[in-house]
């Protein structure tokens, strides 16, 4: 039993409690690492025999472990143990510091292999902060109660998930592995610690509440086993891939209560015919694939009134008008092996005005599309003026081309792009009619591969190398699509596989230059703050002083540049910091005593090393710094003995670049004359400071364009929020405050993407839909 050491009612340091909690969690912590590093050589060996060109990447690998177990461990253990001490000794340390390598100084690029190491750490830690959220909130208040009162968090909370996958990132970091096996061993280790890791965090909990540690917690409630398999993916559909709980797309939900609600104020008609439709006076309770069937006629409900809505520019589209089948005794509809023949043809060339349609704003696709149907039924020998289109396959093209006119509208799809999706026109209005349930399920194959070319295609300029390659697998992509889908949906399947994985391997390409955008801002605004207080510090020496030409020019260049370089390696409290402070504090005292006519002195004698030092950091060495120190000697010589002709100038020192201040972000939006940087609401500016890594939102610019943007970090230094593109890009970087002048000026708004079909689908809506003023 764990003994219970009185703990005062308001939180003090606790030295024995502490050393409980350590004995109780460091070794437990380092034996479970062991357990699963044992477990690596079997692990590696049998991914070797499945890895292909890979295998002698996973053999070494297993080498590599075995030979540096010792260390790995050791190295494990070391970090915790290091950050546990860092608690006991009153100051916290930092998972995020740690990770981003404070102390290595400069801002040299970090290699490509790091930067992944990171984020495969980073997102094992975020799968145990999600899961365990509840106890670790607490362990954070009773440790940091128990510890003196100190507040701690994910990022200072010695055993937290961020703390452990720095310990994994420096225990694996001097083996020599690749990438992928690097990346193979963190996975693994998130598999196989997370349950046990849960656990021990429990165990600790209530040890720690037993023992009196922050008692306004209460004793933890115990927790049901976890079931994993009873509880559904967030984003699981029934059976009939329609979720009616809520997964469906927003606009699917609104037209299945629109409809049923309908249906409810027809009477009980419906429920005596027993036609499946809610029972209890209206209620909503059907299947999924009752309630597909719903979203689907009330979409051709819709459709025929907007059809009807546009009267004779619709009429002359084959009897698109009438709806149901316009005049059946003078005309036939076109059956499905013919529309089959001629949207096949209309795949294989699309003709000149089709693709012009595609390239063209405000062009309507589908009646583009309509008219080459019916022009294109005249080579199968079919009088256009004898046929229309069957109702359904007139509500597919409508819906597809609608669909495409809104996508090409609203995505930032120009030039290549532009062309490339708008060459799935066709193909789709063949799936659509082939089987409808792809516009109201959510795993359909046909959507879901739309969905990843757009993410592919959107803003992607082809920049960068990753960024033609990844247009190039689109293209690929597309062209198999036109040339090998008949009517086997299965294609899209096999495709979008395909493209999945193409697509994953490019986003983790995304991953680590969204990485290396935050390492460059972060490493920007500590340029800045060294910047700011070299020059402050140069300004409180040297202000109203006048003094002489060659003691000014040390201060100002060599010196300043020395300092500053010393404050971005060290920080604010760096031993080296403290000297050069201390040099030019010894230099102006030395101008003091000249001015006061003491002769005979060996000038700046004390200060040879330190003057040295600077000299040697602007790349002024061996005799070189001699002559520049003898300059400043003589220099005070003349002041003391007020012999003007013996002061000297500094010699000519080489072009040393001194680091420049970051370039200013670009504004994302133009704030206007009319705007001022006070004009927000405050609660606007609290959300952002409060805003999770990772949240999106929707960027307006004064010409209405819109560009979705990624908070990938947030500055410790500047509280400024850093936002990416897509691509992985910096774009923006702002304050909260800034941010909620944006809300108030109408050009920042939450981002919401259901996927580009979803999107698209909601703006087809939007469109057909009556106004609210004319809804009765």
């Amino acid at each position: 039993m764990m003994s219970n050491p009185q703990v005062p009612g308001q939180p003090g340091r606790n030295q024995n409690l502490l050393a409980v909690a350590r004995e109780a969690a460091l070794p437990a912590l380092s034996k479970l690492f062991d357990k699963v590093l044992a477990g690596f050589d079997d692990a590696l060996f049998d991914r070797a025999g499945s890895a292909g060109a890979s295998q002698m990447a996973f053999l070494d690998g297993m080498r590599e472990l075995r030979r540096r177990r010792d260390e790995v461990s050791r190295l494990f253990s070391s970090h915790l143990q290091q950050a546990w001490a860092a608690l006991e000794s009153g100051a916290p340390q930092s998972a995020e510091s740690v990770m981003a390598g404070a102390g290595e100084g400069g801002l040299a690029l970090v290699p490509e292999h790091v930067l992944e190491s990171r984020l495969a750490v980073r997102n094992l830690a975020t799968v145990l902060l999600r899961e365990y959220k509840q106890v670790l909130a607490r362990l954070d208040h009773r440790l940091g109660w128990v510890a003196g009162g100190q507040e701690l968090n994910a990022d200072t909370n010695p055993i937290s998930p961020e703390h452990i996958g720095v310990a994994l990132h420096e225990a694996f970091a001097p083996c020599d592995l690749t990438p992928e096996v690097r990346l193979v061993l963190f996975k693994l280790c998130e598999r196989e610690l997370a349950g046990s890791i849960g656990k021990l965090y429990e165990a600790l909990d209530e040890r720690l509440a037993q023992a009196g540690a922050a008692p306004e917690l209460g004793a933890p409630r115990r927790q049901p086993p976890r079931r994993p398999a009873a509880v559904p993916d967030a984003d699981a559909p029934d059976e009939d891939g329609f979720d009616p709980q809520g997964g469906a797309p927003g606009w699917a939900r609104r037209f299945s209560e629109r409809f049923a609600q309908q249906r409810a104020n027809l009477g009980r008609m419906g429920e005596a015919q027993g036609e499946g439709y809610g029972q209890g006076g209206g209620g909503f309770e059907v299947d999924g694939a009752t309630q597909q069937g719903m979203v689907l006629e009330a979409l051709h409900e819709l459709l025929v009134q907007s059809r009807q809505a546009r009267g004779a520019a619709a009429s002359g589209i084959g009897g698109a008008a009438a709806g149901h089948g316009g005049e059946p005794g003078l005309q036939r509809a076109l059956n499905q092996r013919e529309m089959m023949s001629v949207l096949s043809l209309l795949q294989a060339t699309p003709s000149a005005t089709l693709r012009a349609a595609v390239g063209e704003d405000g062009e309507s696709l589908a009646q583009r599309l309509k008219s080459e149907v019916l022009a294109g039924a005249t080579r199968l020998g079919v009088d256009p003026a004898q046929a229309h289109l069957d109702p359904q396959d007139e509500d597919a093209i409508d819906l597809v081309g609608m669909l495409f006119d809104v996508m090409l509208d609203e995505r930032d799809l120009e030039g290549r792009s532009r062309e490339l999706i708008g060459r799935l026109v066709v193909p789709f209005v063949k799936v659509a009619m082939l089987d409808r349930r792809m516009f109201v399920q959510k795993t359909h194959p046909a959507r879901r591969l739309l969905n990843s070319l757009a993410e592919a295609c959107e803003g992607n300029a082809g920049e960068s190398q990753s960024e033609r390659a990844l247009m190039g697998k689109v293209e690929e992509i597309i062209e198999r699509l036109t040339a090998e889908f008949n009517e086997n949906l299965a294609i899209f399947l096999t495709l979008e596989e395909e493209f999945r994985e193409f697509l994953a391997q490019h986003r983790r390409r995304i991953e680590i230059a969204e990485r290396r955008a935050a390492e460059t801002q972060r490493g920007q605004e500590k340029l800045e703050v060294a910047r700011s207080r070299a020059a402050l510090e140069l300004e409180r020496r040297v202000a109203g002083q006048g003094l002489p030409k060659a003691i000014d020019d040390f201060l100002r260049q060599p010196w300043n540049h020395h300092l500053t370089l010393t404050l971005l390696r060290e920080g604010e409290e760096g031993e080296g910091v403290t000297e050069a402070l201390k040099l030019a504090d010894e230099v102006l005292e030395e101008v003091a005593e000249a001015r006061r006519h003491i002769v005979g002195k060996p000038w700046l004698q004390s200060c040879q090393p330190g003057l040295r030092k600077v000299f040697a950091s602007v790349g002024v060495h061996g005799d070189a710094g001699t002559a520049a120190i003898d300059a400043l000697h003589d220099t005070l010589q003349s002041i003391a003995e007020v012999r003007p002709e013996l002061e000297r100038a500094l010699p000519e020192l080489p072009q040393v670049a001194l680091p420049t201040p970051p370039a200013q972000e670009a504004p994302a939006i133009d704030f206007g004359s009319t705007a001022k940087a006070e004009d927000f609401d405050d609660s606007d500016a609290e959300r952002f400071r409060r805003m999770e890594i990772g949240t999106w939102l929707d960027f307006i610019d004064k010409d209405g364009k819109l560009q979705a943007g990624k908070l990938s970090w947030v500055s410790p230094i500047s509280s400024r929020l850093l936002f990416v593109n897509r691509r992985g890009i910096r774009f923006c970087v702002a304050s909260p405050e800034e941010l909620a002048v944006m809300v108030r000026l109408g050009r920042l708004r939450p981002h919401v993407d259901d996927g580009a079909f979803d999107s698209a689908m909601q703006g087809v809506i939007d469109r057909l839909e009556p106004q609210p003023a004319a809804v009765g």
